[in-house]
Parts: structure tokens; sequence; C-alpha cells
């Protein structure tokens, strides 16, 4: 599952081995999917390995073995191009001159730039400028005063009072300010050239002077700053030349929350070389077709992508370069769409087919799933419906989430049918069709969506996440009654009706976001997280939502907010948390290439 948002973790499951299998499906089978998937010889399937090819040939051989048809008529893989994460490159550098000397530093002990890093050869002069936060909220400001345009900002990590409660900046929990790409869309918002961050050893006295490793760090693919990370003792010592003294600086800001900030002297200057390499790489998805008697079809889908081997999405970031083997996320939702294909070709021919469809990408932003309904093989307007299955192998005291149901008008009243006659409980996860997972794609098409999920575990996103955890006969009554359903859609002489559901605002079962939570005010838009090059571009907009009245629509692609210029998702959250419910923003987006401005009076969270 997408990890955009976080959500709180419930207990680990065991393997469960009580309750007998229904009729149709063989709990043994489906667990040995999910084992495959998640071998060690999978190394996580992570986006753009060797080992995410050896799954999806693994999916297609099982849709071949089973008699599904090739979707686009020749074989069972849709192709599609990724962005992988960055890497360096041979040629990074830094030097620095002090006092007519120029001093080369090793970017290997003594500099590493971010993997959101802007690429390229910068210079400049250098201003210090406390931990980087602006805070209205805290009446914090560590750019009050302070002149940084064309010029680079040093920074220290985290943030001021981290350790005591009675700060504004809650003193247990870090704030969103503290975090990396908040930092540089601030700079950035500021005039600022690049960054460059240190460690905060007056609170940090007892650690170690690491730098962060260059894959550990979320944030968008460029941030369009050059970003990097020295060693302390190199910002000590242009501390000194300023007759300043680094560690005494960050006693008095905890001391008083006011800024510190400076100019170096002009004499000081910084030339850095940063060398990043971005690969694309093709993946698949996997699609495989039973015709029904008309072009009308349903979508089964799961993703089939994980971590890998972890890295910067990793809840366990000290384990980061080990496999993450996404037993649950999702080798459980994988194997329900191969069972389930495997069921229906038992069957006679209903009067809607079904599409089997295995999506990669999930984890770097549902890019397999847009990439689908952008490029659909048969056409999206023929998708009656569709069913996402994202993490379902951990079912707990026979609870299922279950989202979308808004979006077609009967199935609401299907599932509380088909929900008497079944040992499994259901509970609403989500009305709206949003998510963080494939059915989201969908939904932005205007297809009805049905999403299942078994809830969030202590392994989420970890090593931990292996197949023995999975529970097998709980799992295929799941697939069972998810069967029930495909086939009264698929069947069923009415289609459904597309619905445009009004998010609530109010917290859901699951950990769905689709009801508008999150920092700052609200403003109704879903973005597309296959960036464009520059901007946000809009998948859909939520019904009744600030954006929506707005006049602004799916595909719209923002590059202005508030009067700032927008290059990344990242930017555009930034500044939404700097406004305020009933703020009136001039927002400007490219529509079929050409600019359209509209104001925005945005809304209360609720």
């Amino acid at each position: 599952m997408f990890i955009v948002r976080s959500i709180a973790l419930a207990g680990a499951l065991g393997l469960s081995t009580h309750a007998a299998a229904p009729p149709g499906f063989e709990s043994e089978r489906y667990v040995e999917h999910v084992r495959v998937l998640a071998s060690p010889e999978m190394k996580g399937r992570g986006t753009g390995s060797p080992e995410l090819e050896k799954a999806a040939g693994y999916i297609a051989k099982q849709f071949q073995t089973i008699g599904l048809k090739p979707l686009n008529g020749k074989g069972y893989m849709q192709p599609f191009p990724v962005t992988t994460n960055a890497r360096l490159g041979k040629t990074n550098r830094m030097r620095y001159r002090l006092d007519e000397k120029s001093r080369p530093k090793d970017f290997s002990k003594q500099a590493v730039p971010f993997n959101f890093s802007s690429g390229g050869r910068f210079s400049g002069t250098l201003v210090f400028a406390g931990y980087g936060i602006t805070a209205k909220e805290y009446a914090y400001d560590d750019y009050e005063g302070l002149d940084v345009k064309d010029k680079f900002v040093v920074i220290l990590r985290h943030e001021p009072q981290e350790f005591d409660e009675k700060s504004p900046f809650s003193g247990k929990v870090y704030t969103e300010h503290s975090q990396f790409f908040s930092k540089a869309t601030n700079a950035k918002l500021h005039g600022a050239r690049g960054v460059i961050l240190v460690n905060d050893t007056h609170n940090h006295s007892g650690d170690s002077d690491e730098l962060e490793p260059f894959s550990g760090a979320a944030g968008p693919s460029n941030a369009g700053i050059p970003f990097v990370h020295v060693k302390t003792g190199v910002a000590e010592e242009w501390a000194a030349k300023a007759g300043k003294d680094l560690k005494q600086l960050q006693a008095e800001v905890d001391k008083d929350l006011k800024p510190r900030g400076f100019a170096f002297p002009d004499s000081l200057t910084v030339d850095l070389f940063i060398d990043l390499r971005r690969d694309q790489k093709t993946v698949n998805n996997v699609a495989g077709y039973l015709p029904g008697e008309t072009p009308e079809h349903i979508v089964i889908g799961a993703h089939y992508d994980h971590l890998g081997m972890g890295h910067q999405f990793s809840m366990a970031p000290s384990q980061a370069g080990t496999t993450h083997p996404g037993a649950d996320d999702n080798a459980s939702g994988t194997a329900a769409v191969i069972e389930l294909a495997r069921y229906f070709s038992g069957r006679p021919k209903m009067k809607r087919g079904i599409v089997f469809l295995a999506f990669a990408a999930e984890e770097l932003g549902l890019l397999g799933s847009s990439y689908y309904v952008n490029h659909p093989d048969l056409p999206i307007d023929q998708a009656a419906a569709m069913i996402n299955m994202d993490m379902i192998g951990r079912i707990r005291d026979g609870k299922v989430y279950v989202g979308g149901l808004g979006t077609g008008a009967p199935f609401e009243k299907m599932i509380e049918d088909m929900a008497k006659g079944s040992q499994l409980r259901f509970e609403l996860a989500d009305k709206t069709g949003y998510g963080s997972s494939d059915h989201t794609s969908f939904t932005a098409k205007q297809v009805p969506v049905l999403f299942f999920f078994s809830g969030l575990h202590a392994d989420y996103h970890k090593p931990s996440d292996t197949w023995d955890k999975i529970d097998g006969p709980e799992t295929v009554k799941l697939l069972d009654f998810i069967a029930g359903a495909a086939a009264r859609l698929a069947g069923d002489d009415e289609r459904p009706k597309f619905v445009r559901v009004a998010p609530s605002h109010q917290p859901v079962a699951g950990g769905s976001s689709a009801g508008g939570g999150g920092y700052g005010p609200y403003f109704g838009s879903i973005p597309d997280f296959a960036e464009p090059p520059t901007g946000v571009r809009f998948s859909d907009v939520r019904e009744g939502s600030p954006a929506a009245k707005a006049g602004l629509k799916g595909g719209d692609i923002m590059i202005e907010f508030d009067g700032k210029k927008v290059q990344n998702l990242y930017d555009f959250t930034y500044i939404l948390r700097t406004k305020k419910p009933g703020d009136s923003v001039r927002v400007k987006v490219l529509r079929g290439g050409s600019p359209v401005e509209v104001d925005c009076v945005l809304e209360k969270r609720k």
C-alpha cells in the first residue's frame, strides 16, 4: 500500500490454523502464491528490479495456465516507463574557499547530496538560517530579517526545543517542519540557491556525526534546489570564521526561540558539483482476460510490487538495505487475483468479461494503475466496475474494511445483503473511492470501485512482513465473498451507475484518507503521482471541494498556488499548510497547455 499518508499501526497477527476454507478456494494454494511472491529470491519486488520482472513472469505464467486470454491479444505484459530512485554518479565534489585557499572535501566522507537534490554545478556565498523553519503557527521564523536570495543557506537538522515538553514544537514528536523536504521547499520559497544541512550537535551531543544515507530520505524526484548534508566540523569552521560558535547558537535558539541567522563573510564561498543519475526503466502491469457476452467488463486488481530492500519508504529505517518481503503488502492481494482468475475460468461465460490486473509501481505512487487507465487495452468507458485488493491477508477478528461503497449506486445494499450470509464482518473504510491504493486511479475515470483491506499491522513496510503470518483460511473466506460480488457485477443486467461522492471530511475506519485529512486547510484535489516535469497534475477533483467550486478539473496541472511557484507535490503541500480556512488564493494551472487562473476559497478540514 502506497505510503503517502501515515496511519496508526495495529498489533501484529500470527498465522491462524482454524476454520475450513469455503468451497472453490484452497487455503494452501492461496498461501503458496504468497510464499513464492514474498520469498527471499524475490528480494521484495522493488520497482525496476530484476526480481519485480521475475514476479511478473510468475503471474503471467499463472494466467496462461489458468487459460486467461492476453488482454492486448499478444502477451500478458503491459510495459510502461518509470523513473526509479536516483543514484550517485562518479563526479560529485565539494570545494569551499576560505582565507583565499580552496579546500576540497571528500564527498564520500564529509558531504553527501540527498536523493531529491537538484543536480549540476552550483556556487555562491552562505547564510546561516538556524533550523531552516518558518512556522507562523508558533510565531517562529528562522528566515526573519535574512536576505538569502541566490545564496546557500546553512541549516540545522531537526527543530528547536525538541526535548522540551512545553515547547510549541510539541517536545515529544517532531513536527512536519523538521522534514527534509519541508526545509528544502521553505528555502526555495525564500529564494535560496541551495541548502547545506548540518547535524544539530547541541541537542544530539551523544550521537555520532553521521551523514544521512543517500537513499534514505523521502521526497520528490527533484526538489528543484540542491540539498547537501555536510559534516558538522566543516560548518563549525565556517562559523568560526564569522566569529560564531555553532553549538552556542543552537543553545541560544533553544532557550528563547529567537532566530540567530547571520551572513557568513563574502570571502567564504562554496562550489558544488552534484552528479545524480535518475534511471528510467520499463516495468510491466500483468493483465489477463476472460471475455463476456458483451464488450463491457469488470476489473479485478491488486499491485504486486513492494519496497525491494526498503530504503526511503521503510517503516524500519535501521533495517533499510535488507529484504522487505511484502507478503501482506501486497503478495496477499496478488495471490487473490490469481485465485479469483482460476475460480472464474471454470464458470460459464457471463454478461460482462473480467479483466485480471496485477499493477506495478504502486508503491511509487499508483503509477501502474494510473498508466493502465490512461492507456487501457479495453475502452475504459466499458469498465463497469473495479475491485481492488490491497493487504487482505491478515484478517483479525473476522473484520474486513470496504471502501468505495458510495461510487456505485447498488454497492452499499449489495454488500449489506451479502454480508448477512458471511462469517466475516464488513466495516466502512470510505465511500468516496479515493485512498492510497490503485482503485483511486479508476475512481478518477468515473469507474465505480470496491476496495477490500484487512487493516494495518506492526509489520507494515518492514522486513517482518513475511508469508508465514498470512491467515490463509480467513483470507479465502474473503475471496469467496469477493467472488460473489464480482459474479453479481459481471452478470447483472443493469450496469452499476457511477456516483461522484462528496467527502464527509470525517475520519474513517481502515486508514483511508479520502475524507481530506492532513495538514493545512482543505483544497480538494487528487494528485496524479506520475509527476509532470513541473507542477502537480490532478487526476481528479473532489465533488463539492474548494477546488471543484473554483472550476478546477482532473487533468489540470497546477504551476502556481497563492502566487508561489509549484514544482512538485511537496511544494504544494508545504504552501497549503501555511494558509488558513477562509483564505482566498489565486491558483494557476495549465489546461491543455494553456494557462488558466482561478480564485479558490479554502475550507476547514473536518
